[in-house]
């Protein structure tokens, strides 16, 4: 069988540990036996981010602007711990922040539902799309460890030489400190990115931070969402049968938990951060959602929304057998095909991406699963818990018989 053809590279992005291992079977199992695979290749694991002084990460960001298409691999943001682990000179900042800053765009991510596993809240029917802003906030913030008595000040000086100048507090004993900033352009994009996304599947969208105790920030961005939904979306909403509404995080909380799904919930940066895995892992698992990260000027990067899987890592390095779940990974992969086929006008690569994200289903379907799935079917099916690589073989029997 000749394989696919592919005209522009897209953009690969090499991670750490256990989803390091997982990226190379899933490429030599499932990607090049039927696709001539063009990419830019980019090791981002620590390592490599270390020897480069984090260049690497900065190349990559900039090829993913380049090509319009990414995919990225889970790697690891060092705390303490990992610096003296990998012996580093710099606690280097999160490549995701740097690449979300650089590309300055969404982070959508919806669960993969499938029928033997039902969400642990039991009113949900349909997925609950998080959208989440990917700029600055907490990511991109300047923190001091306070060592004692004095006073913390919050200046700005405008480009004319005045200033604005606020004590945030008098420290009478020794403590931290933490500034965050954002930027009116970048909300913007959010926003418009987030109206669009609804548009493009008919989905009503829900926004909500805490403006009643941030009144010049969080308010700012309900301000923005506001003003640009009523004069550039809320006729195109009506007309789409969909609906905007803004509303506080806490309340979120609490309307999501009730609700039966089916949505777009638009989130600050961290508030996304944490309430993408409280919603995949209400749907079963971290490993069971897609990631995308879109821009203004449409660029798109494709990654898994979990972690290293570090856990496991160490006993495979041990020799001993790993039941880590792929399909977050395999579905970034198929994302960022299906993308480049649908900007270079390949249909057979969109449907190679189809089918599969389809062998995944139908091997979940039959049961075929990794651990972590298998101890959460309901009631009627039955699993059978494999290791990684049998899962992935699994797969691929099922992708050659589509094929």
């Amino acid at each position: 069988m000749a394989k696919i053809q592919m005209t522009t590279p897209l953009v690969e992005m090499d991670g750490d540990e256990m989803t390091r291992i997982l990226w190379k079977m899933i490429k030599d199992e499932l990607i090049l036996p039927f696709v001539d695979l063009k990419s830019e290749y980019y090791d981002l694991g620590l390592p490599e981010r270390e020897r480069t002084k984090d260049q690497v990460t900065l190349d990559s960001s900039y090829a993913a602007k380049k090509y319009g298409v990414a995919v990225k691999c889970a790697t690891i943001t060092p705390n303490a711990q990992r610096v003296e682990e990998y012996n580093l000179t710099k606690m280097w900042k999160s490549p995701n922040g740097t690449i979300r800053s650089i590309l300055d765009g969404t982070v959508f991510r919806a669960p993969i539902m499938i029928d033997s596993i039902k969400p642990n809240v039991r009113s949900w029917e349909k997925p609950i799309t998080i959208a989440r802003h990917a700029y600055g906030d907490v990511y991109k913030n300047t923190e001091f460890r306070i060592p004692g008595p004095g006073k913390a000040e919050l200046l700005f000086t405008a480009a004319d030489g005045t200033e604005m100048r606020e004590t945030i507090y008098d420290y009478e004993c020794a403590g931290v400190l933490q500034g965050q900033y954002n930027k009116d352009t970048s909300i913007t994009s959010f926003a418009k990115s987030c109206f669009e996304y609804a548009l493009s599947v008919k989905q009503d969208l829900w926004f909500s931070t805490k403006d009643t105790i941030s009144k010049k920030y969080d308010h700012t961005f309900k301000d923005i969402f506001q003003e640009i939904y009523d004069n550039e979306y809320k006729e195109r909403f009506e007309a789409a049968g969909i609906t905007y509404f803004y509303t506080l995080i806490d309340d979120a909380v609490a309307r999501v938990i009730r609700s039966k799904g089916g949505f777009i919930w638009a989130c600050k940066n961290y508030d996304g951060d944490v309430m993408s895995d409280m919603v995949s892992t209400a749907f079963g698992s971290l490993a069971m959602m897609t990631s995308v990260l879109v821009s203004p000027d449409g660029n798109y990067e494709y990654e898994a929304a979990h972690g290293t899987v570090t856990r496991h890592y160490y006993r495979y390095l041990k020799g001993e057998e790993t039941s880590t779940n792929p399909v977050a990974t395999i579905y970034a992969w198929s994302g960022a095909l299906r993308k480049r086929g649908e900007k270079d006008g390949l249909t057979e690569l969109q449907a190679f991406a189809d089918k599969l994200e389809a062998a995944v289903i139908k091997t979940l379907d039959d049961g075929i699963m990794t651990k972590d799935l298998a101890g959460l079917v309901s009631e009627g099916y039955t699993a059978t818990s494999v290791n990684s690589f049998d899962f992935i073989k699994a797969i691929r029997e099922r992708l050659e018989a589509s094929m």
